[in-house]
C-alpha cells in the first residue's frame, strides 16, 4: 500500500513539474505574440482588452467546468478588483511599452528582476528580515540588469529597460498585495477576478485615446487568439494547477525556463540577437530567482 501511495505522489509530482513547464513555455510566447501583433498593426489597449477578455471567459468557464467558481462580495471583491484595474494592467501595459523598445528576449530576462522587488517591497513595508540568501539574490539581479544596461547588447535600450523595470516593480506590488487574498482565496478565482478589471482599465485608456480598435483582419484575430489563450489562460491555468502539486518554489524554479523560451523564439523567428552580454546577465537574474525560491 506504501508502494503505491509512493507512486501516486511521484505521479502527481512529475504532472506537477510538466504543467508549471507548460505555463512558462505559454508565458514565454507573450512576447512573440506582441512582435506580431505591432507588426499587423495592433495598438497596446487593443491587444490588453482582447487579451483579458478572452482569458476572462475560458478561466470562468474552466472554473464552472471544475465546480470551483465562487462569487467574491465586498472587500475581497474591492481588492481583486483593484488589484487588476492598477496592479496587473500597469505590469501588462507597461509590458508590452517594452517590446516596443526592445527584442521580446531582453524584455523576457529583465521582468524577472521582480523577485528582487518583492524582497524590497516585503523588508520595506512589513518589515521582513534581510537574510544573507536574500542579499545574494538581490545582487545576482542587479548585477544582471547592470551588465545587460550598462554593456548596451544589441536589443538592449534604456528606456525599454526602465519600462520593463516599471513592470517588474509593478508586478511585485501586485504580488505582496495578493499574498494575504491568497490565504482564504483560491489563486484561480482571484485571478478570474484581475482578468476583468484589467481588461476594463484598457477599454478606458483605449477609448479616451482613441487606440481601441476592432481587428479587421483573420491574421489580427489569430494573433490575439493565441494572446488570449495560449500566452494567457492556458499558462494561467497550468501554472496554479502545478503550483498546487509541487509547492510555490519548486513552481518558481520552473518558471524561469520562461525568459530562456523567449529568448529562443525570439531568436530563431525574428533572428533576434543573443550577445555574451545578454546570455550571461539574464543567467545573473535567474541565479538570484533560483536563490530567494530555494530559502
Amino acid at each position: 500500500m506504501s508502494g503505491y501511495s509512493d507512486w501516486r505522489r511521484l505521479d502527481a509530482e512529475r504532472t506537477g513539474l510538466v504543467l508549471v513547464f507548460v505555463s512558462a513555455i505559454g508565458f514565454g510566447t507573450l512576447g512573440i505574440f506582441g512582435i506580431y501583433a505591432q507588426r499587423v498593426g495592433l495598438s497596446i489597449p487593443t491587444v490588453l482588452v482582447f487579451r483579458f477578455a478572452l482569458a476572462t471567459v475560458l478561466v470562468w468557464t474552466f472554473l464552472a467546468w471544475k465546480g470551483r467558481l465562487t462569487r467574491l462580495r465586498g472587500r475581497a471583491l474591492l481588492i481583486a478588483l483593484g488589484l487588476g484595474a492598477f496592479g496587473y494592467a500597469t505590469q501588462s501595459g507597461l509590458y508590452f511599452v517594452g517590446l516596443e523598445f526592445m527584442t521580446a528576449g531582453m524584455v523576457a530576462i529583465v521582468l524577472y528582476t521582480y523577485p528582487a522587488f518583492v524582497v524590497v517591497l516585503a523588508v520595506t513595508t512589513i518589515g521582513e528580515r534581510v537574510s544573507r540568501p536574500m542579499l545574494l539574490a538581490l545582487c545576482f539581479a542587479l548585477g544582471g540588469i547592470a551588465l545587460v544596461t550598462g554593456a548596451n547588447p544589441a536589443g538592449a535600450s534604456l528606456a525599454g529597460v526602465l519600462a520593463v523595470l516599471g513592470a517588474a516593480l509593478a508586478y511585485a506590488v501586485y504580488i505582496t498585495l495578493s499574498r494575504a487574498m491568497l490565504v482564504t482565496i483560491d489563486p484561480t478565482v482571484l485571478t478570474a477576478y484581475v482578468l476583468p478589471a484589467a481588461g476594463t482599465s484598457f477599454v478606458v485608456i483605449g477609448t479616451a485615446s482613441g487606440d481601441l480598435t476592432i481587428p479587421q483582419t483573420s491574421s489580427a484575430w489569430t494573433i490575439l487568439l493565441c494572446i488570449g489563450v495560449f500566452a494567457t489562460a492556458i499558462p494561467v491555468v497550468a501554472f496554479f494547477a502545478g503550483l498546487k502539486r509541487i509547492g510555490a518554489s519548486r513552481a518558481g524554479i520552473i518558471s524561469t525556463a520562461e525568459p530562456p523560451v523567449t529568448v529562443a523564439l525570439g531568436a530563431v523567428l525574428f533572428a533576434e540577437p543573443v550577445t555574451a552580454a545578454t546570455v550571461v546577465g539574464g543567467a545573473l537574474i535567474l541565479i538570484g530567482v533560483v536563490v530567494l525560491e530555494r530559502e
